[in-house]
């Protein structure tokens, strides 16, 4: 056990003369009273100071008194607290609760649990906060007899009908020991249910990934007529990201039924609204995850929750442009304040289109409205803008984010290593890869294919071929289609196809799209014309509504000057309904992002962009012939 206090005082305490040097500087105001001795241990209270009160508390004989020793107790850390509380004759209540809640924060849960058979022995009752704080202590061991124990001593004590007491063992049932029938009979059996009940019982099915008794659940709210809190609608959000396509269908058509006929408030309406607003754009219904957006009332729209499920529909679904506008509109509403969630999901969409400006604005917001430390702490934030900066070609930004981490995660790791990767600076993205165990970490499947994929983009050949030999061998990470399709662009892009091909006909997948698209590009860069018509015709034959394979085919046949056959590749895919997926760019300026497609003329400013690009062509071979003849 550790020395009381972890200073000297105990060897002081074996004379007056010492406590009365301990107290000498203590505000002079302060009296002898139990009273303001006890409200000498209120708030915050330095160190140094509190030992001086300890002294003088001890020096007036007022170390037995239960509600100062209370105080002192929740001042302390655990040891000393025990030690505090032992020295206690006849302990009631009060500093039993305080001692079994400080060792429960501090994971002493079998000191715990022997301060509370301790409090049973001399006959002392426990209440409702006794079993709060020993639920607590049952989180980290996950003991389910430990808790079915404690749930036996909240029957004796009369209390298996405090609201209180059972939001804790339903709590600790589902979340902490996983006895989700156990969770779910206490649940059923209490008379007033409050909202962190739904919670636990919503995040311990959640966790089980039954999908079907959180549906039940949701209904039943619904039928009470309640208004879920923040903690628990993101709960059911978490439920809804992990649903199969019949199980999303299933939920929309069930929850659609229930708030289309208007027999419940406006409030239930909204909320469930937001969990349509999200299985919609989880099953590619942007159109209709927009609609019931647009449902959701303004006082509902208060809540940050709505906001989120309407931004992370458009940038799952690739509309990026309407996720930046819908955060403009956002932060119209002054009273709505983005979280790091909203964060993540806007600097995605900065990354998708290229809009830098955005993303620095949202980094100088995180710096100056943020949680302090935000960006340092919370990964997934940092993490973002690493993925956006890098995006963006702002590499220096990126860095310093990372550098800034920290705690650094593989995630965040390999978001820089990617970074480097797709911004040609290959040989800086090994360095950081050859690092990562100096962190305290193991690459996983990403991290290789950023490596890959930094040796594909920078002509790293060698490089390229031993780290996918050593995945396997040397990191114990098997390589995946993904892994296979980088190191065949490796080989194809440096002219080695036969090679790449071998690769394509040994490995254990079906080669997909990827693959073959990454063995034409080698075929095509190096005038390989007879392989690349071959492995053009195996792209379209997997994939017949696919435009590329007939794209990378026409291209084919232009090099070679075949404009007959250029024609009937585009014939043919007239005949079968292919379309050429438009090219599609996007540029900031002045803050505001501006779209094109191909062959669009949807541009406000259109015209004058044609007319601009049209008079510079005509500069350029003005420039070229003028050139010509003087030569």
């Amino acid at each position: 056990m550790l020395s009381l206090f972890h200073h000297p005082l105990p060897l002081l305490l074996r004379s007056k003369h010492h406590l009365s040097l301990h107290f000498h500087s203590l505000p002079s105001n302060s009296t002898h009273s139990f009273t303001n001795l006890s409200n000498l241990l209120q708030g915050r209270i330095p160190h140094s100071h509190l030992l001086r009160i300890h002294a003088h508390i001890i020096l007036v004989g007022a170390e037995q008194d239960n509600l100062i020793a209370t105080r002192l107790i929740g001042h302390y850390p655990s040891q000393s607290a025990l030690k505090v509380f032992h020295q206690l004759e006849s302990p009631n209540i009060y500093p039993s609760n305080a001692v079994i809640r400080v060792l429960a924060e501090e994971g002493f849960c079998s000191d715990a649990f022997s301060v509370f058979r301790t409090l049973k022995s001399r006959s002392v009752s426990p209440n409702g906060l006794t079993f709060s704080f020993l639920f607590k202590a049952c989180f980290p061991v996950c003991d389910a007899r430990c808790v079915g124990q404690i749930h036996t001593h909240v029957v004796k004590c009369g209390l298996a009908r405090d609201c209180f007491v059972c939001n804790g063992l339903v709590s600790v049932y589902a979340r902490g020991v996983k006895d989700l029938v156990s969770a779910r009979k206490v649940f059923d059996e209490m008379p007033d249910r409050i909202m962190v009940c739904w919670t636990s019982l919503i995040t311990g099915y959640a966790r089980s990934a039954q999908h079907e008794e959180v549906l039940k659940l949701l209904l039943s709210m619904v039928q009470e007529g309640l208004r879920p809190e923040d903690d628990t609608m993101v709960g059911l959000l978490s439920v809804c990201s992990n649903l199969e396509i019949v199980e999303i269908e299933n939920w929309i058509r069930v929850l659609s039924e229930l708030i289309d006929g208007l027999r419940y408030n406006n409030l239930t309406n909204d909320w469930v609204n937001t969990v349509l607003v999200y299985l919609y754009g989880k099953w590619g219904r942007i159109d209709k995850s927009r609609e019931r957006f647009d449902q959701i009332a303004g006082t509902s729209k208060r809540s940050v929750v709505p906001w989120n499920a309407m931004l992370n529909a458009y940038v799952q679904n690739g509309s990026p442009s309407e996720a930046l506008s819908l955060f403009g509109l956002m932060m119209e509403c002054h009273y709505c304040r983005p979280n790091h969630i909203t964060v993540v999901s806007v600097l995605s969409s900065c990354a998708q289109i290229g809009d830098l400006d955005r993303g620095m604005w949202v980094h100088d917001y995180l710096k100056a409205e943020g949680r302090k430390g935000i960006l340092a702490r919370n990964t997934k934030v940092a993490t973002a803008l690493i993925d956006m900066y890098s995006k963006c070609g702002n590499l220096v930004k990126a860095r310093e984010v990372f550098d800034q981490m920290l705690t650094k995660d593989v995630v965040s790791i390999n978001a820089m290593i990617m970074g480097l990767a797709s911004n040609g600076k290959g040989e800086e993205a090994l360095r950081l890869f050859s690092k990562v165990k100096d962190f305290g970490l193991r690459p996983d499947a990403g991290t290789f294919i950023g490596v890959l994929c930094a040796c594909c983009h920078s002509g790293l050949l060698e490089n390229g071929r031993q780290i996918f030999l050593e995945m396997s061998q040397g990191f114990s990470v098997p390589p995946k289609l993904e892994h296979y399709a980088c190191y065949i662009d490796i080989l194809a892009r440096m002219g080695l196809v036969e090679e790449a091909l071998e690769v394509v006909n040994s490995m254990p997948f079906e080669p997909n799209d990827i693959v073959w698209g990454a063995l034409l590009g080698g075929c095509l860069l190096h005038n390989r014309s007879e392989l690349a018509l071959y492995i053009s015709k195996m792209l379209v034959k997997l994939d017949p509504r696919n435009c590329a394979g007939y794209v990378m085919l026409s291209n084919l046949f232009a090099a070679d000057c075949r404009w007959v056959d250029v024609s009937g590749v585009r014939w043919f895919m007239r005949e079968k309904g292919v379309k050429k997926q438009p090219g599609r760019s996007w540029i900031s300026i002045n803050g505001i992002v501006h779209e094109f497609l191909v062959g669009s003329q949807s541009h406000p400013q259109a015209d004058t962009i044609c007319r601009t690009l049209d008079g510079l062509v005509k500069e350029m071979k003005l420039a070229n012939s003028v050139g010509s003849s003087w030569g």
